[in-house]
């Protein structure tokens, strides 16, 4: 009973987020559906402990007892959090890989000491592999595909791409807490100068670095989409959902222009439902 109140909890917490992935999720069949809302908390869990307002120290001190406890649950041993116990119970039978864990651990822990400020497009590139890419690499195991090739492929080309679209989403809010995801030969290539968040947001060339990176997720979202169609129908349906989503929101800002950057893309209910009948369609 405390099992099924602690699963209807995550579902809870993942469709009040307001998270595309709730609807790639809630097609699935029970076991994968469970997997995947454990390991969307334990995303949200990390991302909230580098996000807090804890100090430093205590962040680092939870990071290093994460690390340990992916040991405990890789190495058999009984796991100290609930999170680490679901992630054992729920995640483990789909033998998804340790290294994966760990990228995104590395990734996230990029924010630390300091917020990330213009990254060379090598960090970047690690950057969105670990914080997007890593996500779709579990969640393509969960959904069953098996391909290691077409994992990576499509999970770092989709991943990149998923993660461009919140970048440039929600360039005003990472400002607001000191971050600039935008890499530096971007900014460069536009003429700006400075790496202050607050003062890029108002640099008026800062269109000219949202539209290079747009560039690199609209080849990206090409590439993404030619890949789902390799996948096993049932595998494809859920990352369809969850591209499609995505790419309406990149869409929506790059007709209405990159020099626009509020307020943030917002698409309706009904506009969704389209979006996920066309890709159970397999449009």
């Amino acid at each position: 009973m405390q099992h099924k109140s602690q699963i209807k909890n995550i579902k809870k917490m993942v469709k009040k987020s307001g998270t595309s992935f709730f609807w790639g999720m809630k097609m699935l069949p029970f076991a994968k559906r469970h997997a995947m809302y454990t390991i969307y908390a334990f995303f949200r869990h990390i991302d909230d402990i580098v996000d807090g307002d804890a100090p430093l120290q205590q962040k680092l001190e939870l990071m290093e007892a994460w690390r340990q406890e992916l040991d405990n649950i890789y190495d058999k041993r009984v796991p100290s959090t609930d999170i680490g116990r679901r992630i054992y119970k729920n995640c483990m039978r789909f033998k998804l890989p340790k290294q994966e864990f760990v990228k995104m651990m590395d990734s996230i822990s990029m924010d630390l000491p300091e917020p990330l400020q213009a990254p060379s497009l090598q960090a970047f590139n690690q950057y969105c592999r670990g914080v997007a890419g890593v996500p779709g690499s579990l969640s393509l195991r969960i959904f069953g595909c098996n391909d290691e090739a077409l994992i990576e492929e499509l999970s770092t080309s989709l991943g990149r791409a998923l993660q461009i679209t919140n970048i440039l989403r929600d360039v005003k809010e990472d400002a607001s807490m000191n971050r600039i995801y935008i890499p530096s030969e971007m900014l460069d290539k536009a003429g700006i100068v400075s790496r202050d968040p607050e003062v890029v947001l108002v640099d008026k060339n800062l269109a000219i670095a949202r539209e290079e990176l747009g560039k690199v997720a609209e080849k990206d979202y090409k590439k993404a989409f030619e890949l789902i169609k390799q996948l096993p129908k049932k595998a494809a349906r859920p990352v369809k959902i969850i591209a499609n989503i995505y790419k309406k929101y990149f869409d929506i800002m790059q007709n209405r222009g990159w020099e626009v950057i509020s307020p943030k893309p917002r698409i309706s209910k009904t506009t969704k439902l389209c979006l996920i009948i066309k890709s159970l369609l397999g449009k």
